[in-house]
């Protein structure tokens, strides 16, 4: 297949692709086409963010976005994989890293189709505050779509049938969706900025400490003012 046309498929006939992936048929083609298309649609939106503050912040978000989503896989694929299997899943190590790309690639592609109203928030405003909140709800809708994918692709899976801990793979689930939100947003922040502010020269990353949260904490007030 056509490295970007697994987007459409993914989209299109979702539930075949699930069961190609329970069938462990051409896995390895579909992981790398899921990691190229999505490190291409990341890099372009990441592209989008810095746009605004020039060329080095637009060629540093460029490699930074992907390269986010790139290690919090690297860091969350272990602890669902293994958890799982402590409790009964028969799924392989290729078919748990296939499923979450499912929610990297959908999330990157909406990410994608969402650019152009980013891009026009950056030519009409330079609200720093407002850009880093807008760009906060458009990552968390369409990291939440892709969750949905996730979801519905372990449904689907090897052990949707497979009644052994099933309930407690439930749970671990949810958990691990909250732990993946969670190092994802600190990741972010550790890799932050990706927009870049007007007021301050090109920094590659930030030398401040703090977190993700607080720092959303602080531009609402910023955004509302005094």
């Amino acid at each position: 297949m056509h490295k970007l046309t697994i987007v459409e498929i993914i989209l299109r006939d979702r539930l075949e692709f699930f069961k190609e992936i329970r069938d462990n048929m051409e896995l390895h083609e579909k992981i790398v086409s899921m990691m190229f298309s999505s490190f291409i649609f990341l890099a372009i939106y990441g592209g989008v963010m810095g746009a605004q503050s020039g060329l080095l912040q637009m060629a540093s978000s460029f490699i930074k976005l992907p390269f986010l989503f790139l290690v919090t896989l690297i860091i969350c694929s272990p602890s669902l994989y293994f958890f799982n299997l402590l409790f009964g899943s028969k799924q392989t190590l290729l078919q748990n890293i296939a499923l979450i790309l499912t929610t990297i690639t959908t999330t990157s592609v909406l990410l994608l189709s969402l650019a152009p109203i980013t891009l026009f928030f950056l030519l009409t405003t330079s609200e720093y505050a407002f850009l880093k909140l807008l760009n906060v709800a458009i990552f968390a809708v369409s990291g939440s779509m892709g969750i949905v994918y996730l979801q519905l692709g372990f449904k689907n899976s090897v052990d949707a049938r497979n009644e052994e801990g099933a309930k407690a793979r439930r749970i671990v689930f949810v958990l691990w969706v909250i732990l993946y939100a969670f190092v994802g947003s600190q990741m972010a922040w550790t890799l932050s900025p990706f927009i870049g502010d007007p007021g301050e020269p090109f920094m590659l990353v930030k030398q401040v400490g703090g977190n993700f949260y607080s720092d959303v904490l602080s531009s609402i007030q910023e955004l509302l003012g005094p």
